[in-house]
């Protein structure tokens, strides 16, 4: 939503603004308050790259909210693409960098600084590409686990680029907030883990700002009906 109102000068409702805040603090509160052991909270165990992962972790969320805000312009500037010729594109584009990626890998061991953060340790032999076709090879009942994982990401994006077409990216990231804490629920209830009452208040929040924007939602296309009822009539 930032990046729709800063970019392409977007405005929406007042309650959605609120609608986005309470579903960000819930998610923020969900991570801040998820219990860590002492372990893992030790000040000798914090790496010195922590840094270098923030920043790339800031630039990966600019840029998938660049994503989303560039297609939502898309839909509506050039309405003769459809979300499935977005989704074409957009896999044939990664599929070409993903693929650059994997033939340059071998050769990032030749540059410390790209070795030491884009690299990883197959990179100072074969690659990348090569180390994962070996260990099909030695394990190949995982080929059956990759084709069914990559057939589950088609069907999903189906839906996701439909979503995106018809209505928007900001529906979008909200019904995907909202399945990743369904997904988490059912993994409590399934596994047996425990939330803090801090995890909980973040449940609640995410949830509660869900079920607040379908309610208004809803109550603002009934007054808009009305409102072009009235207009019929006089």
């Amino acid at each position: 939503m930032a990046l729709h109102v800063s970019v392409f000068r977007k405005r929406y409702p007042l309650y959605k603004y609120a609608v986005v805040a309470l579903v960000t603090s819930g998610v923020a509160i969900f991570t801040l308050y998820h219990p860590s052991s002492s372990k893992q909270s030790s000040k000798s165990n914090i790496s010195g790259s922590s840094a270098w992962g923030l920043f790339l972790l800031s630039i990966n969320l600019l840029f998938d909210g660049l994503t989303n805000s560039t297609q939502d312009y898309i839909n509506g500037t050039f309405a003769p693409y459809s979300g499935s010729q977005m989704m074409c594109a957009q896999n044939l584009i990664s599929t070409l960098l993903t693929t650059s990626y994997l033939l340059l890998n071998p050769y990032l061991s030749t540059f410390p600084f790209l070795s030491e953060h884009f690299g990883s340790p197959a990179a100072s032999t074969a690659g990348e590409l090569t180390a994962a076709l070996a260990f099909v090879r030695r394990n190949p009942a995982v080929l059956q686990d990759v084709v069914l994982f990559a057939a589950c990401g088609a069907v999903g994006q189906v839906f996701i680029f439909y979503t995106l077409s018809k209505f928007s990216s900001l529906l979008l990231v909200t019904i995907t907030v909202t399945r990743k804490m369904l997904t988490m629920l059912l993994s409590v209830m399934w596994f047996g883990h425990r939330l803090t009452l801090g995890q909980w208040g973040g449940v609640a929040l995410v949830f509660g700002g869900v079920a607040a924007e379908g309610v208004i939602g809803r109550w603002e296309k009934k007054k808009k009906e009305r409102a072009g009822k009235v207009v019929k009539r006089g």
